[in-house]
């Protein structure tokens, strides 16, 4: 990310990290002692990656389990016809789901205004879609939704709308977050960048290796992230100035 005004940044993210383990203190003690407390700095901007693997996680919960716990319908709960790709998602799992993540979001935005940090610019992100596919990180590490699609018997030919979907549910909750927070204290500084409308080539949906933008199944390959960086630019800049 290529930005007008130099700049230092400290990554304490950890890849896989869900975005419930970032408000805890006994997994993340770095990051909360860098945002709130007597040793805390304070920052011109936080960049926060977070809901993406909670997502996927719940993703990965099979068919056995009740609706309410896994976020996808099985076969015999979506019926027959043509269906969407929010047909294809259990209710009371994107209503667990829901209630999870606004309750974390709000404990992050809480922590942010507990010390000095108090309506620091903190910027959120929408996730791109992805093709599902047989793409793992290592042997041992993924992949995830391809698994889920046919667990939950998805015709193929609907995987990326049932993929789709669920980050414009994810991409949907975030907005409606923010716009929850902004209206309660309009200098909430919460900000969203959308990476959807970033032109990434979807990976092959038989690839098992690093296809189109995608070097697996949920991460994007370096020209990939640099294609994305460019959306962060334009708000990240308006921050600094």
């Amino acid at each position: 990310m290529e930005l007008t005004r130099s700049v230092a940044v400290v990554n304490c993210a950890r890849p896989g990290l869900q975005l419930s383990h970032m408000s805890d203190t006994s997994r993340q003690p770095t990051f909360l002692r860098l945002l709130t407390g007597r040793l805390a700095v304070k920052w011109d901007a936080i960049l926060f990656s977070g809901g993406g693997n909670d997502l996927i996680d719940a993703a990965t919960v099979g068919p056995a389990a009740p609706p309410a716990l896994r976020l996808l319908a099985t076969a015999a709960e979506r019926g027959a016809g043509p269906l969407s790709g929010d047909d294809y998602v259990s209710k009371p799992g994107w209503q667990t789901f829901q209630t999870h993540m606004t309750a974390v979001f709000d404990a992050i935005v809480a922590l942010r205004d507990g010390g000095i940090n108090r309506q620091v610019p903190m910027v959120f992100h929408t996730y791109a879609h992805l093709m599902p596919r047989p793409a793992p990180v290592t042997p041992r590490h993924g992949p995830w939704l391809q698994p889920a699609m046919i667990a939950f018997e998805v015709p193929t030919q609907d995987w990326l709308a049932v993929s789709s979907a669920l980050m414009d549910r994810l991409a949907d909750l975030l907005e409606r977050l923010m716009a929850a927070h902004r209206a309660a204290d309009p200098g909430c500084e919460l900000h969203l960048v959308d990476s959807r409308p970033v032109p990434l080539v979807l990976g092959d949906r038989t690839a098992t290796g690093p296809s189109g933008d995608s070097f697996n199944e949920i991460h994007p390959t370096r020209d990939g992230y640099t294609k994305l960086a460019t959306a962060w630019r334009g708000p990240v800049d308006n921050i600094l100035h």
